[in-house]
């Protein structure tokens, strides 16, 4: 019996008591290799200790202060180092205790941004299909996952989705990739059009698309082309980088990878590590100044902004990040993880993509590796790889719908930055039993 309202309310998790560098150990003693970080979060895996010191310090110091009355050395310190890494022209961050909220903040930015340079008409967002930016009513609209939108419809916002850059599916017979991204930023420039772009506020993006498709690399050029569009109408480009950004790609804003400057970004997960709950918005200082020079405040707020353990936390993370050059360290690992996923499921007949950067990767499943036709949704083969791996002690992120938000499976993988080589055999043969293992008991239900 329990109390705890949990996610799927017909069984219980395991227990998790404690957790030691990349792994998880629950109640029972079974130990589990984190090759997800949970949801992408733990990029410094668990129980580390600069980190925990750094907690432990602050709690002694100030665990509360609200911020309507003050600010805290260590908040205004993790604003300053995040705004000296961030992309070009940013200038200030705003804290919150994570993704979704993140994304409510950066929507509500960007309506405030164009009321208070005169241009109130702007309302709509455009954003794409098979994305997500979270699970609040704003993030939830804008996001394009079919199955967690459907029964919440009517009481979202209207917002315009356009395809997502997802080349193994939607790149067609003969399609160079520079054709492709001329396509989707017609497409895009077409939406803006038919909306009227004067009443469209910002288009919103996952940089590297995460957990409903299965980690979408961007083909190149394709954000250059966005940033354009965005550009030819005064819109806003908001990137979503709470899965794939702070290192997770091998660089801190995967967006750096793609040589663009968002107006507004959203960061969270790898940001405090997991160790407390926290996310922010990072702004341009003309979206700032717009404010500043206006009304002179932002019209939103949370009781928990900048919490100062979870300040604490995330400035320790990201000073580990930097002091123990992580970063090169994802790019290495992560072109080790490449390898070894190419090696064993390059020809395997139920493998039909493999796609990533970093140490952020999607294996996509098929029933048919030629056709690339997916299994049937009833057999939940997502699912079943995901109790075959925690078997085996192993934790994958999986995920159904990947194609339209009902048909498709994929697996994400997301291990700690500190992961080393021997676990990344472990993960690769790990999922391949767990595969192999879902597979087989999928065929046999049918």
């Amino acid at each position: 019996m329990t109390h705890v309202f949990h996610r799927h309310l017909h069984q219980t998790p395991p227990v998790a008591v404690a957790g030691r560098g990349v792994h998880l150990i629950d109640a029972a003693g079974n130990e589990y290799l984190d090759a997800c970080g949970g949801a992408a979060v733990s990029c410094l895996g668990h129980g580390h200790p600069d980190v925990l010191a750094a907690m432990h310090a602050q709690v002694d110091r100030l665990a509360y202060a609200h911020t309507s009355f003050f600010t805290t050395e260590v908040a205004e310190t993790l604003a300053d180092h995040l705004v000296r890494t961030a992309p070009a022209g940013t200038s200030h961050a705003y804290f919150v205790s994570g993704g979704s909220e993140a994304i409510e903040a950066a929507l509500k930015m960007a309506r405030q941004y164009f009321v208070e340079i005169g241009q109130p008409q702007r309302a709509r967002f455009v954003a794409r299909r098979q994305s997500y930016h979270g699970n609040t009513l704003g993030a939830l609209a804008v996001g394009g996952n079919a199955w967690r939108r459907a029964q919440f419809g009517p009481l979202l916002i209207d917002v315009e989705h356009v395809s997502p850059c997802y080349p193994y599916r939607d790149l067609r017979a003969g399609e160079t990739p520079r054709a492709y991204v001329t396509r989707l930023a017609d497409e895009l420039d077409a939406t803006f059009r038919a909306l009227g772009p004067e009443r469209v506020l910002a288009f919103v993006a996952e940089t590297v698309g995460g957990a409903t498709a299965g980690v979408l690399v961007p083909v190149p050029g394709y954000f250059k082309a966005v940033r354009e569009v965005c550009d030819r109408y005064g819109i806003l480009l908001i990137l979503d980088e709470v899965m794939c950004g702070m290192g997770r790609t091998g660089a801190l804003y995967a967006c750096e990878q793609e040589g663009v400057v968002p107006d507004l970004v959203t960061i969270a997960k790898g940001l405090g590590g997991g160790f407390q709950p926290i996310g922010a918005v990072l702004a341009q200082r003309r979206i700032v100044d717009a404010m500043s020079q206006g009304s002179g405040f932002f019209q939103h707020g949370h009781t928990y902004l900048g919490h100062p353990v979870a300040c604490a936390a995330a400035l320790a993370v990201q000073r580990v990040i930097e002091r123990d050059g992580l970063l090169a360290r994802v790019r290495e690992r992560g072109a080790a993880l490449e390898r070894r996923l190419s090696d064993r499921f390059a020809e395997h007949p139920h493998v039909g993509d493999i796609r990533g950067r970093g140490l952020f990767w999607g294996v996509e499943l098929v029933r048919d590796r030629a056709t690339k036709a997916p299994f049937d949704p009833a057999q939940r083969i997502h699912a079943r790889v995901k109790a075959a791996g925690m078997a085996r002690g192993l934790m994958t992120y999986p995920m159904g719908g990947t194609i339209d938000g009902r048909q498709g499976d994929h697996i994400l993988l997301a291990p700690p930055f500190i992961v080393e080589e021997a676990h990344l055999d472990a993960i690769v043969e790990r999922l391949s039993d767990a595969i192999d293992a879902a597979v087989d008991l999928g065929v046999a239900t049918v």
